[in-house]
C-alpha cells in the first residue's frame, strides 16, 4: 500500500489508526479482534475463507501486516515473534557461498546471528563503517548479496546515509535491508530512500509498551514477498494473534509518542554536552554530531530518544551511574514509554567481545521515555554526580 501524497490520502497519523483496521464486518467493533484460534472451520475440502491454520495466517497479524506496510509506503508487510527472527527470515535470501556486509557497531544480536549461526550454513561476512561509503564500495564482493543497514546505528548512533548506500550498490545484485528499529516510520521510511527491504523489532517504538515481542519485515518486491511469505510459514516463527493486537494498539499513537521521545531526547542530549562527568554524546539531533546534516534529511520529523554517551572514569564511573538512577530503570531494550539505562558492553552487546568490534567500556545507552523532561535531566544529574571528577571547581 503505497502513501499518495494528494490531499485526499490519510496521512501517517490517520493511516497508524485506520490502515488495516476497518470496524469488524461480523460483529461492528472498532477495535479489530484478537482472532485467538490455531485453525479455522472450511466449507469443504479446500474451500475456506482466506486462512486455514494459525501458523500460515491469522486476521489479527493481516490487519497488523497491512497497517505497518501502510506506515512504511510499503506494498506488503510480514510479521514475526520476534525482531530476531524477522532478521533470520530475511537471511533466507541468502545462499551458501554468499557475503553479507554489516555495519561495524551492528546490534549485538545481529552479529551473534552472523557469526554463530549463519556462518555454519556457508554465509560469510564483514562488519564495515557504513558512514564511509569508499569503505562500502570496498568491501564489496563479487559474491556480496546483502548490506545490513541500521541507522541510527545501535549503540552509537551513527547515521547512514540510505540513498548514497543505494548508489553505491547501482545495478548490482545486492539487497540493501534497513532495520528501521531507531528511528519507527513516523520519523524515516527506508524504502522512500532506495532500501528494497525495511525491518524491525516491533518490540520497540511500534509497541511502545514494553509489553510485546515482535519483528516485522516490509517491501514492495513481490518476488521476496512470495519468498519470505513461504519461510514464514515453513520456518513457523510467527507471532501469536494477542502480541499483534499489542502492536496494533501500539502503533496508534506512535506519532504522538515519537514526538515527545524526540523531544526529551534532544534536551537530556544537550544537558548531557555540558555536564562535567561527561565525556562525549552521541545523538543524531546535535548539530556537532557527524551525521547530523544526513539525518536532518532522512528523519525530517525528529531525531528520536535514542541517546548514548560515555562518561569520564572508565568502566567503574559507568557503572555507577547506571545503578544510582530511580527514573531510568536499568533494563535491555528500549521504545518503551518509560525511560530505560543500560551499560551496552555487559548488556545488549556483550556477544561483541572478542570480536574486535567491543563498544567502549565506559559507553552508557539511553531509551528516554516520554516522562516530564524536568524529572528525567535531575534523575541523570544526580546520578552523574556521583562520579564528577574531583578536578571540577566547585566538587
Amino acid at each position: 500500500m503505497h502513501m499518495a501524497t494528494d490531499e485526499t490520502t490519510p496521512r501517517f497519523e490517520t493511516l497508524a489508526i485506520h490502515a488495516g483496521q476497518d470496524p469488524d464486518p461480523a460483529t461492528g467493533a472498532v477495535i479489530v479482534p484478537i482472532y485467538q484460534t490455531s485453525t479455522f472451520a472450511q466449507e469443504e475440502v479446500g474451500k475456506h475463507k482466506g486462512f486455514e491454520y494459525g501458523r500460515t495466517d491469522n486476521p489479527t497479524r493481516s490487519a497488523l501486516q497491512t497497517a505497518l506496510a501502510a506506515l512504511e509506503q510499503a506494498d506488503w508487510g510480514l510479521c514475526y515473534a520476534s525482531g530476531l527472527a524477522a532478521t533470520q527470515n530475511t537471511w533466507y535470501l541468502l545462499n551458501p557461498g554468499d557475503h553479507l556486509i554489516l555495519s561495524d557497531d551492528a546490534y549485538g544480536g545481529t552479529y551473534r546471528l552472523a557469526a554463530r549461526v549463519a556462518s555454519r550454513y556457508g554465509i560469510t561476512f564483514s562488519m564495515v563503517d557504513l558512514t564511509d561509503l569508499d569503505a562500502v564500495a570496498g568491501a564489496i564482493q563479487p559474491n556480496t548479496r546483502m548490506i545490513w543497514v541500521e541507522t541510527p546505528t545501535n549503540p552509537y548512533l551513527k547515521i547512514v546515509d540510505i540513498a548514497g548506500i543505494r548508489e553505491v550498490i547501482g545495478n548490482r545484485p545486492i539487497w540493501l535491508v534497513v532495520d528501521n528499529t531507531f528511528a519507527s516510520p513516523y520519523l524515516q521510511q527506508p524504502l522512500t530512500l532506495g532500501a528494497d527491504l525495511v525491518l524491525h523489532s516491533t518490540t520497540k517504538y511500534l509497541g511502545g509498551h514494553s509489553d510485546v515481542i515482535g519483528g516485522a519485515v516490509l517491501g514492495n518486491d513481490p518476488e521476496i514477498y512470495e519468498t519470505l511469505k513461504f519461510h514464514q510459514n515453513a520456518a513457523g516463527a510467527v507471532p501469536g494473534p494477542f502480541d499483534c493486537w499489542l502492536v496494533l494498539r501500539g502503533i496508534k499513537t506512535l506519532s504522538v509518542r515519537m514526538r515527545e521521545h524526540s523531544a526529551n531526547g534532544k534536551a537530556i542530549a544537550e544537558m548531557l554536552r555540558e555536564h562535567p562527568a561527561v565525556e562525549q554524546v552521541f545523538y543524531p539531533g546535535l548539530p556537532d554530531h557527524p551525521g547530523h546534516m544526513v539525518a536532518r534529511r532522512q528523519m525530517p520529523r525528529g531525531f528520536g530518544g535514542m541517546v548514548s554517551f560515555t562518561v569520564r572514569g572508565g568502566y567503574e564511573a559507568a557503572r555507577t551511574v547506571v545503578s544510582r538512577t530511580r527514573l531510568f530503570t536499568l533494563a535491555e531494550s528500549l521504545g518503551g514509554v518509560e525511560s530505560l539505562i543500560e551499560h551496552p558492553g555487559q548488556m545488549t552487546h556483550a556477544s561483541l567481545a572478542g570480536s574486535g568490534f567491543e563498544v567502549a567500556p565506559n559507553l552508557i545507552r539511553l531509551s528516554v521515555g516520554i516522562e516530564h523532561v524536568d524529572d528525567l535531566i535531575a534523575d541523570l544529574r544526580e546520578a552523574l554526580s556521583a562520579v564528577v571528577p574531583a578536578s571540577v571547581p566547585g566538587n
